[in-house]
């Protein structure tokens, strides 16, 4: 009699939280943690930092912004470390079976999003340089970058942490080199190019910037903290990582702009005669981010759909692949709305796990949907997109969504 073939198990825990003896080193976390946070996309709001503010004002906004944002992820990470549970699984808990579609759909569509809008800002530059921006020489590196960086999101976790090895050091230490070099070879002091655009914003919008730049990509951070082998190692990795490679992107946006014009190291790598570093660094910096993305928008779809992670990844790579020049295009606009969006996701998962703990210790769901997440959701979204002017747009659909939340769970219990 022919015995049952033994399931193999997933090493990405889609669907299930991950188990101690799948858990991995404070290193090896840090490593995936950094590589999350070097995000080319920052360099655009290290760019509006330093046309905007001086240098005290840039390191002031980075530091109010940072710790904000480290405390954010930081609870995420806790959350998912503790737990072992992915984004998606943790908005189960908190929304619903079926209301956790909304997050997973919002996470799902800002993260292709982004990944789209990330191949795209490796494409067009090097096709500039190398073939003069033509549209094939584009759409040639458009598809090979597509391709790798969809194949290292559907192998998983594994994948994930290999080119997180390579990319980390690389683009840390060369982006590093390259900043030096631009302020020795530069006409005047850092303290002097920084202060001639200073006094266009406050240390408050600086911060919401830099809040802003990441914290959509930040809320997926469970996805990855629940591989962490203990909660402490889980948000200490976390927050040290985004305060360093946050800060790292950050300074590199507001070098080149204040020394070449631009709005990303490669730009100033090119200019110290680097060109061949500078795709390196470029394409290392932009596919630690963009597989994390499509990693999380797989799992978002998975829950979606009922379906396993892998196809979902697959299919979340090539449509952001063949959109990547729209995205690019026209695109960023809806991103930054999405945004804004997601923090209240966050805190509510937050929320939901603290003030409930004992519900984490297994996956089952009891409800379809949680009437007062999803509107605190909707309502924080609304209020942070309405009034963006009005003190840090983030944290005020946060505190939106969490009042809603807290006056719920007061009028559900018996």
């Amino acid at each position: 009699m022919n015995q049952p073939v033994p399931a193999i198990p997933d090493p990405d825990y889609a669907s299930s939280p991950v188990p101690l003896s799948a858990r991995r080193g404070m290193l090896t976390m840090f490593m995936i943690m950094l590589g999350f946070t070097f995000f080319s996309a920052s360099m655009w709001v290290g760019q509006q930092l330093a046309d905007s503010l001086d240098l005290p004002q840039f390191v002031a906004s980075l530091l109010l912004g940072g710790t904000i944002l480290a405390l954010y992820t930081g609870l995420l990470a806790y959350v998912g470390a503790k737990t072992g549970m992915s984004l998606d699984l943790l908005s189960r808990k908190a929304f619903g079976d079926k209301g956790s579609c909304l997050p997973s759909a919002m996470i799902a569509c800002t993260q292709i999003g982004w990944f789209g809008v990330g191949v795209a800002m490796f494409a067009i530059p090097v096709a500039r340089q190398l073939f003069g921006g033509a549209p094939l020489a584009i759409w040639g590196l458009v598809l090979l970058a597509g391709i790798c960086m969809t194949a290292s999101a559907y192998y998983g976790i594994d994948s994930l942490t290999i080119v997180s090895y390579l990319a980390v050091p690389c683009v840390a230490i060369l982006g590093t080199i390259a900043m030096v070099l631009a302020v020795m070879r530069g006409d005047a002091t850092l303290v002097d190019q920084f202060a001639v655009s200073s006094g266009k914003i406050s240390i408050i919008a600086g911060a919401g910037l830099v809040i802003g730049s990441f914290v959509s990509g930040g809320t997926t951070t469970p996805n990855f903290a629940r591989f962490a082998r203990t909660a402490p190692s889980a948000v200490l990795t976390t927050v040290v990582a985004f305060f360093i490679g946050n800060s790292l992107m950050f300074f590199m946006g507001g070098i080149s702009s204040i020394y070449v014009g631009g709005n990303d190291i490669f730009e100033v790598m090119v200019n110290l005669n680097l060109f061949y570093l500078a795709i390196l660094v470029l394409g290392l910096n932009i596919w630690t981010t963009n597989d994390n993305a499509l990693y999380s928008a797989g799992l978002g779809l998975a829950n979606i759909c009922s379906c396993r992670k892998k196809p979902m990844v697959l299919l979340s790579g090539i449509v952001g692949t063949l959109a990547s020049i729209w995205l690019y295009d026209h695109f960023v606009f809806w991103l930054n709305i999405l945004n804004a969006t997601l923090p209240p996701c966050g805190a509510i998962i937050i929320l939901a796990y603290f003030l409930r703990p004992a519900d984490y210790a297994t996956t089952a769901v009891t409800r379809a949907a949680n009437p007062y997440a999803i509107a605190g959701v909707l309502l924080g979204a609304l209020v942070a997109n309405l009034f963006p002017g009005f003190g840090i747009p983030s944290l005020n659909g946060m505190l939106v969504a969490t009042l809603v939340y807290l006056l719920g769970h007061a009028l559900s219990k018996p």
